[in-house]
């Protein structure tokens, strides 16, 4: 019996993988070039730096995308993954310019972009009881490359809103909600997590625990009396903290109030075209 395992036909051939057809680079000529191409929702595991603990191991949610020219049929879905396994215990914030690199060269794009979505826990202090727990907050990476380098990180903070008209004509409280405040910036250096989530919270009625105490409760159900806040309000103040921010060039912040005594959402919405204009 033969020990080539060419002859087994349990063992495919190597070099029939390059006989074969390559369709993707097969030629189209509908002239319709194609803005992103790739695949989308990839769980994968990355490192997040932690401003306590050096690093954070977390699972992300990851988009990869190049450009497509008009000439060509499709793209190789399977490099995408390729690169990914590359980088391997390596995916960050770091390496995501030269992860985006890879993507252009192996793919032969002219454009590449790289997203990632994904849960960050940092630890928090009850005010009262200091009841410890930890508290998670959805962030998110967006890195493009083209002839230039783009970066956004951005990250949705929960808070409690209490409505300053229900305050002002109501005898007996005031209706409040959880709020969601998602902020995207760009800057020049560094800027944690934990410092971005930090500015966010300040600019709510309230923040938001995993775990209170009754005497938690009293403080901050007090404090969000004290504290009124519509939608427009904390827009505006989440505008005012980033402004402090030298560091930051854009933002975006928009927030979300689930209504507590309506069956819609509340909304507001600002976008710092420059924030290096400041006033």
């Amino acid at each position: 019996m033969s020990t080539n395992s060419n002859n087994d036909p349990s063992c495919p051939d190597p070099g029939k993988a390059s006989s074969m057809p390559d369709m993707q680079k097969s030629r189209d000529d509908r002239n319709i070039a194609i803005d992103k191409v790739g695949v989308k929702d990839i769980r994968y595991p990355i490192v997040v730096m932690d401003k306590s603990k050096e690093q954070q191991q977390t699972v992300a949610r990851i988009n990869m995308y190049v450009d497509l020219p008009h000439h060509f049929k499709g793209t190789h879905m399977s490099r995408f993954i390729e690169i990914l396994n590359q980088y391997h215990g390596q995916v960050s914030i770091d390496r995501m310019n030269t992860m985006l690199s890879d993507m252009k060269t192996h793919l032969g794009a002219s454009s590449a972009h790289l997203e990632l979505e994904f849960p960050y826990f940092i630890e928090k202090q009850a005010p009262a009881s200091g009841a410890r727990s930890l508290m998670e907050y959805q962030c998110r990476m967006q890195g493009s490359l083209g002839e230039d380098y783009d970066f956004l990180l951005g990250v949705t903070v929960p808070m409690t809103s209490l409505c300053p008209c229900s305050k002002e004509i109501s005898a007996r409280g005031a209706h409040n909600q959880r709020s969601a405040v998602t902020v995207e910036i760009r800057y020049t250096d560094h800027i944690w997590l934990e410092d971005l989530i930090e500015w966010v919270e300040e600019c709510g009625s309230a923040p938001v625990f995993s775990l209170l105490k009754r005497e938690d409760e009293k403080i901050l159900t007090e404090q969000a009396y004290d504290n009124p806040m519509f939608v427009e309000d904390v827009v505006r103040a989440v505008t005012q903290r980033l402004l402090k921010v030298p560091e930051v060039t854009w933002f975006r912040v928009a927030c979300e109030n689930f209504e507590s005594i309506h069956n819609h959402s509340a909304y507001a919405m600002v976008e710092s075209s420059d924030a290096n204009s400041r006033g």
